[in-house]
């Protein structure tokens, strides 16, 4: 675990230099707009330690999957977000000499994620070995107004010399993949272009043969006065060059406006006059309009999402940064994008899209923005459809049989781990309960009609044909799977996924009955375009969830994990040497899936999802059970256990599990920051405020609350939108604060008592009954 970001309430900073934590950095101070963004690598020359990394949306490579022996099904390539060209460079030589953090003696180092604004600076004084000494800052955002524009802002002060300045600013696209199979190289340079102070550079991917433009406009400035630029070309390299003599105390200004545009929004053969017009308008503009702007839009997301904690910084300052995180990762603009582990923040996990947009992002995004931008997450899969079906038939399923992948790019699963690509099949109930969970919260029925059927007939018909009839235990079973701990692999009867399964047959029988009541024609065009048997799938689909089989211990009284769990030794976490964990770092993967140890939330996964349907002992139970057990190695395990510690009064946990989940990346608990951060568990942090402290719930159409103050807070408020009402909610240790900017009154429930919520303020005392 590492200390060294400062505690703030807005900002994420670093004070002095430290190569050694310069790629952690590099993930942490990253930026970006839902359409591109990058890791905070420095623009000037760095030869230190670092990961280069500048990412646009949607663009991806099909890099062949290395594996030791091939089986049917297995996927034939492992997608990935490319590293795309490096925009920000500037190479800075002083009387010959580079600029170079990594040789120079670097003091008074400040590097500032400033949230509220959605800007990185950073300043610092460099000594070079021949002594001379400089004083830099510099500032750069990707506007979250025009996501196709970023710009930068670099000023260089000579402290104690005279002499001979060149500066140029280029554009690189010479790039690989930290993670490259044989170190390929995966663009190919299809056109460059340069026009006075403007540079454009066209790539292509291999294979997949996306088309990136990306081009700069450099403007150079001696104590405000303009220089005159010289172009610099080669392959896949544009820069611009001024030379000039730079006496002490003298400052040099550099301004950069860059755009990204990607065939993914042109026509290839209109890329390159597109980047014109964008980058004409984006110049007429200029850097401080255009920063108004974007301060502007950041303004607007933090209205609309900010969460304040009153009386604990370090808690204030983590939800801040999951928040910011989240939402320059993902703006729900484009339906044909999706949310990857590490956003813009690094390569692992190639970008693509896992079940942790379902399980634990919709939330996030059903609160905080826009229905439409959750619901273009849920369109993503409808679109994908066809594809889940043919992933199926890869398997060996028919009759329309949808299998969702994985991992994906475009519907295809292109997972690399053979255990997981199989046997992970509860990602198709994740889905399902997207749907379900988005209608519940949205009161959006018509997207069943619209959308939502289709893909749960696909997936109710891939569970019915999963599950094998077992005369020995007179139930359907569910045999050869892993359930979210993957800790566990190929298991019979992973007590999650059959939950899921079987809800997910009931519910698709429920929703097309929905959708036959509220629009008759179109359900039988689902019917017709699906060949949905209603008859004899409905009978079946019933059949198998109401003879499902669960794994229960008598003895233990709880829901067990799977089939043969209790013959593991039952050795609990508290009773592990420190110096073993973490255990996938320090134990033989044949140690760890004989061990009785869990990698993330399974059971109570599940009972999260379902958590109406158990009384408090049962979750209790389970919960004081499997938690024992848990070891909390993924990054989307803190934020349930803390939900549902929440939920049973158990404040110490619940507030250790929030902070473990907020500032996992901050604080680097897992020693993995360095690659990126955990987008995704990002969701997991605010869920654990909003759904956890707050207890905030839809039940039959209302929202509750079950609110608890946690002793390190004085008080917390939030603001949520609800079916077109938006709301501010504040706690403090006896009230319920809420606001409703609505024209009309909202009826909610607190401790399930009912109030009505008129346009304006009301306070409703409470009290937390402990458990």
């Amino acid at each position: 675990m590492k200390d060294y970001i400062k505690a703030d309430e807005w900002n994420i900073i670093e004070e002095g230099f430290d190569p050694h934590l310069n790629k952690v950095s590099e993930s942490l101070f990253s930026i970006g707009n839902g359409r591109m963004g990058q890791r905070a690598n420095f623009e000037e020359d760095y030869t230190g330690e670092t990961l280069q990394g500048n990412y646009v949306a949607g663009v991806y490579y099909p890099d062949k999957t290395r594996v030791g022996w091939w089986k049917n099904g297995y996927p034939e390539y492992f997608a990935k977000v490319l590293n795309a060209t490096n925009w920000i460079g500037i190479n800075i030589q002083i009387d010959g000499e580079t600029l170079d953090l990594n040789t120079a003696v670097v003091t008074d180092f400040k590097r500032v994620l400033n949230m509220k604004e959605g800007t990185l600076s950073r300043q610092f004084t460099a000594e070079l070995k021949s002594g001379k000494r400089v004083k830099v800052e510099s500032i750069r955002f990707c506007s979250i107004v025009d996501d196709e524009v970023a710009a930068l802002h670099y000023r260089l002060e000579a402290l104690n010399f005279s002499g001979q300045l060149s500066l140029t600013s280029f554009m690189d696209g010479d790039v690989k993949n930290q993670d490259a199979n044989y170190d390929e190289k995966f663009w190919e340079e299809v056109a460059q272009l340069q026009e006075g102070n403007t540079d454009y550079l066209v790539l292509r991917t291999k294979k997949t043969e996306f088309e990136v433009c990306t081009l700069s406009q450099t403007s150079i400035f001696k104590n405000e006065l303009p220089q005159e630029l010289n172009p610099i070309a080669k392959e896949k390299y544009l820069g611009q060059q001024a030379t000039f003599s730079l006496a002490q105390n003298e400052v040099i200004d550099l301004y950069k406006i860059v755009a990204n545009l990607s065939s993914l929004n042109y026509e290839k053969q209109d890329l390159l006059s597109a980047a014109k017009e964008t980058i004409l308008k984006a110049a007429e503009k200029g850097f401080e309009q255009l920063k108004q702007e974007h301060l502007l839009g950041w303004a607007k997301k933090w209205e609309e999402g900010d969460i304040v904690i009153e009386g604990d910084v370090a808690a204030q300052q983590a939800i801040r940064f999951n928040i910011f995180q989240l939402n320059q990762t993902y703006t729900g603009k484009d339906a044909r994008l999706n949310i990857g582990p590490k956003g813009f923040t690094g390569e692992k996990y190639g970008g693509s899209t896992y079940w942790d947009t379902e399980a634990y992002c919709i939330p996030f995004y059903l609160s905080v923005a826009p229905p439409e931008v959750a619901k273009n997450l849920l369109v993503y899969r409808y679109k994908h459809l066809d594809k889940a079906i043919e992933n199926a038939v890869k398997l060996g399923f028919n009759e329309g049989a949808a299998l969702y992948p994985m991992v994906t790019m475009n519907g295809e699963e292109c997972h690399n781990e053979w255990e997981i690509t199989f046997e992970e099949i509860h990602r198709n109930g994740a889905i399902a309960f997207a749907i379900f969970n988005y209608i519940r919260y949205t009161g959006d029925e018509n997207h069943l009609a619209e959308y939502g059927l289709e893909v749960l007939i696909g997936i109710a018909r891939f569970w019915k044909q999963r599950v094998n009839w077992s005369a020995e235990k007179n139930k359907f079973v569910m045999l050869g799977v892993t359930g979210p701990n993957e800790y566990e692999n190929n298991i019979n009867n992973n007590w999650y996924t059959n939950k899921l399964a079987a809800w997910c047959l009931t519910y698709t029988i429920e929703a097309a009955e929905r959708v036959k009541a509220l629009d008759p024609e179109q359900y039988l065009k689902i019917v017709e375009k699906t060949n949905l048997q209603e008859l004899t799938e409905f009978k079946d689909w019933n059949s198998v969830a109401g003879q499902m089989y669960y794994p229960y211990h008598e003895g233990e009284d709880v829901f067990l994990q799977q089939d043969g769990y209790m013959d593991k030794a039952q050795i609990l976490v508290k009773d592990l040497p420190a110096d073993q964990r973490p255990l996938n770092q320090k134990w033989s993967w044949d140690r760890i899936l004989r061990s009785c140890y869990i990698k993330q939330a399974d059971v109570l996964q599940g009972m999260y999802f379902f958590e109406e349907e158990y009384d408090l002992e049962t979750l209790r139970r389970n919960f004081n059970f499997y938690e024992s057990r848990t070891v909390h190695e993924s990054s989307l395990s803190p934020c349930v256990h803390s939900i549902l510690a929440a939920k049973l009064n158990d404040e110490e946990k619940a507030y250790e599990f929030y902070l473990r989940t907020a500032r996992l990346d901050l604080d680097d608990y897992n020693n993995d920051t360095e690659d990126g951060l955990h987008i995704t568990s990002m969701a997991g942090t605010w869920m654990s405020v909003v759904e956890g402290f707050a207890g905030m719930r839809v039940r039959e159409g209302k929202l509750s609350f079950q609110p608890f103050l946690p002793k390190n807070w004085s008080a917390f408020s939030f603001t949520i939108g609800f079916r077109g009402m938006q709301l501010k909610v504040q706690i403090n240790e006896s009230e319920l604060i809420i606001r409703n900017n609505a024209a009309e009154t909202l009826e909610l429930k607190v401790f399930e008592q009912l109030h009505a919520i008129p346009p304006g303020e009301k306070t409703i005392a409470y009290k937390t009954t402990l458990v």
